[in-house]
């Protein structure tokens, strides 16, 4: 969803503009900030919100429950009403994609600088940047190069913000938002080649390239080394990289747990048209070291027919629960064979976590950063019995089971911060037809994390600078049901951040996350530059001038 970052002289569109300033002249002692009138639409929003809830609240109690139903309503939480009781949640950006090229350096340093420079500025607490295996071992196993990621660091350190960095060792490609390629590493594609079975597969035989298959994670088929030593020795090198850097710039360390760094399977690729919203999605258990696990499963159960295959019946990638045996309102997802099935494929992926941040709690113990690890808000067809996009992708999350609390118990055994998507996201959004919840499955993520006593951060899912997106992050941080959010990070920096609308949005959005929930009033004028915006200033003849372009 990233857009790479342009050159220091591209600049926002507005039609009356006189003279246009350079990020060179960013600097200058000269340098104006631009007159700014505060948004209150966030405000109004948040109000609305509080009203909608009232009336949800009051719908809810006002109708009759039949006892029949009270056991199908595990995940129908009733809204909590927005009282703006949180802590004070630091905010960070996401760089593009592709801060850094292929060959490792950093992409347009100058309007990197000057946007760091007017992030800084706006309050943010610091940037988030993927830290690709792609790149960065591309020359041979290894073989580390570290460069690109140290000039932007030192600028990070310049600017006064902080570093999320992120473990990638997955594809860059073939996903929502996906704006640019970076596939594995030459020599582990090279491998790859050789043995496909090393990359997860559907029922049909689709191999998947973007991440290696867990089923492969104890099996030394990568020059030697087994998968999981492939990530323990890049997470060490970047440790012995940039020492001085972690816990002070280098803030948390988000470990790369599956493709998109989300600990799932690839059950959803959008490359080649291959799956489009709402679909199920598919299960990816047909390499053969997942074929192998869930045979043994299934004899060490005294079922062996169980292990010959996964689901027969389960449908395929763009059909809807109810196309399919497994995943209808009675399917095959709920009878003893389903919840074996389930409990193997879930559990495997658990597993694949427990490993990776094992390895990943030795490795940056005492160094002062911490650990994350992202969830995927899958949200399509959350209202369903089975949730079956959620089933495919891993999460063993039905109407009568929480597949979240295990998940969050697993992170809280190594200290890791659960980082979960669609904060942003309403439930009045979306289409009827796919019976979305994402406003239902963050109350139970955050009630998860409570449970497991684990810190929550949260994302955007998709790319979003309205009023209203902001203002549903600002009712999901809150303490009210479940636990609040400890940070959250904005997706994603480009171009279009820095339009006036689009960045006043962000800037008052900033603020109020950072007040306690408190409203601040954006002051008129700011010659102090702290709360910088990219809008019109009056030039010495009385005439309007640019500000500052970004990116």
């Amino acid at each position: 969803m990233a857009l790479t970052l342009r050159s220091s002289t591209s600049f926002i569109n507005l039609n009356d503009t006189k003279t246009i300033k350079t990020p060179d002249e960013f600097s200058s002692p000269t340098t104006c900030f631009a007159k700014i009138k505060p948004s209150r639409r966030l405000r109004a929003k948040s109000s609305m919100q509080e009203a909608q809830l009232c009336r949800d609240k009051h719908s809810t109690m006002g109708g009759i429950i039949r006892k029949s139903e009270k056991r199908e309503m595990v995940h129908e939480l009733a809204s909590p009403p927005h009282n703006h009781h949180r802590n004070k949640v630091p905010v960070f950006v996401m760089l593009p994609l592709d801060t850094l090229s292929n060959s490792g350096h950093l992409n347009k340093p100058r309007a990197m600088n000057a946007s760091l420079m007017a992030l800084k500025s706006a309050g943010v607490e610091g940037v988030m940047v993927d830290a690709w295996w792609g790149l960065v071992e591309k020359d041979g196993p290894l073989n580390y190069n570290w460069e690109g990621y140290a000039e932007l660091i030192q600028m990070v350190k310049k600017h006064g913000l902080k570093l999320q960095v992120v473990m990638s060792f997955h594809q860059c490609g073939g996903n929502v938002g996906d704006s640019s390629t970076i596939p594995l590493p030459p020599w582990v594609l090279e491998e790859i080649s050789k043995n496909p079975d090393l990359v997860y597969t559907d029922k049909s035989g689709r191999r998947n390239p973007e991440y290696i298959s867990l089923g492969c994670d104890t099996i030394p088929l990568l020059r030697g080394r087994t998968p999981i030593q492939v990530y323990s020795d890049y997470m060490r090198s970047f440790r012995d990289r940039f020492r001085d850097y972690l816990g002070d710039v280098v803030r948390e360390i988000q470990v790369g747990l599956g493709p998109c760094g989300e600990l799932r399977y690839p059950a959803y690729p959008e490359s080649n048209g291959t799956w489009k919203f709402p679909g199920i999605g598919e299960f990816q258990c047909y390499d053969k070291y997942m074929r192998a696990s869930l045979k043994a499963s299934a004899e060490a159960s005294g079922n062996e027919d169980w292990g010959r295959s996964g689901p027969h019946d389960s449908g395929q990638y763009n059909q809807f629960p109810e196309d399919t045996g497994f995943f209808r309102r009675d399917g095959t997802w709920n009878s003893e064979y389903g919840r074996f099935f389930m409990e193997w494929y879930s559990g495997k992926l658990i597993q694949h976590g427990d490993r990776i941040l094992a390895a990943a709690k030795e490795i940056f113990q005492g160094t002062g950063s911490k650990l994350s690890g992202k969830v995927a808000g899958i949200h399509w067809h959350y209202r369903s019995r089975s949730h079956a996009a959620e089933l495919t992708a891993g999460y063993y999350n039905t109407r009568y089971r929480d597949g979240y609390i295990p998940i969050a118990r697993m992170l809280a055994k190594h200290g890791v911060i659960l980082n979960f998507t669609c904060m942003e996201m309403r439930d009045t959004e979306q289409p009827g037809n796919a019976n979305c919840s994402p406003e239902g499955l963050v109350r139970q993520v955050k009630m998860a994390t409570r449970t497991a006593g684990v810190e929550l951060a949260g994302e955007n899912a998709l790319e979003r600078y309205d009023a209203d997106a902001y203002a549903q992050v600002l009712a999901t941080s809150n303490l009210d049901a479940g636990n609040g959010l400890s940070a959250f990070t904005y997706l994603r920096m480009n171009k279009k951040l820095f339009e006036s609308d689009n960045w006043r949005n962000l800037v008052e959005f900033v603020q109020r996350m950072s007040s306690e929930g408190r409203r601040p009033r954006l002051p008129e004028w700011d010659s102090t530059g702290s709360d910088l915006c990219v809008g019109f200033v009056k030039g010495k003849n009385g005439t309007k001038t640019k500000e500052d372009a970004l990116v």
